[in-house]
């Protein structure tokens, strides 16, 4: 299980503009991503926060652009791949992981990575953050986005 020697992060998200952009597929798994992820923008004090609903994990770079491009201080990516007997779940991790790291990288926004790319169900409940999950990649997903704005802020 991942998780092991994951850092503990805490940052002032006050007066922070910040997007969540979350896929529709697997509805209990992104219910709970979500959830973890509004749970940690209260928790950091972000009181901007815009949630946007895409039908799957291939749509959260294009809408990751337009809100970094309409003012974002930080967007928030959360969806899940579950692999399956094609290649549909390479070229849609591939696409989406991709997308989101040129969104990133050519606005200058961060993008706090909550794409769970998985084998199975299973997997995705124990890091979707609800009761008796181990992880909570949805919060997780928020504190690196919060952190990273206050990196860049300090160059």
């Amino acid at each position: 299980m991942s998780g092991a020697g994951a850092p503990t992060i805490a940052v002032d998200g006050a007066g922070l503009r910040v997007t969540v952009v979350a896929a529709l597929w697997h509805t209990t798994i992104m219910d709970g991503l979500l959830g973890g992820a509004c749970r940690a923008l209260e928790q950091a004090g972000v009181t901007d926060v815009t949630v946007v609903r895409v039908p799957g994990s291939f749509e959260l770079p294009v809408v990751a652009a337009r809100a970094a491009a309409q003012g974002a201080d930080a967007v928030v990516a959360l969806g899940v791949v579950v692999r399956g007997g094609t290649p549909h779940f390479d070229y849609v991790c591939q696409a989406a992981t991709m997308g989101l790291t040129d969104v990133a990288t050519r606005s200058g926004v961060p993008v706090g990575f909550g794409l769970l790319t998985v084998d199975d169900e299973q997997q995705a409940l124990d890091r979707a953050g609800l009761e008796g999950s181990r992880e909570d990649k949805g919060a997780e997903a928020v504190e690196a986005a919060l952190a990273t704005v206050h990196a860049l802020r300090g160059l």
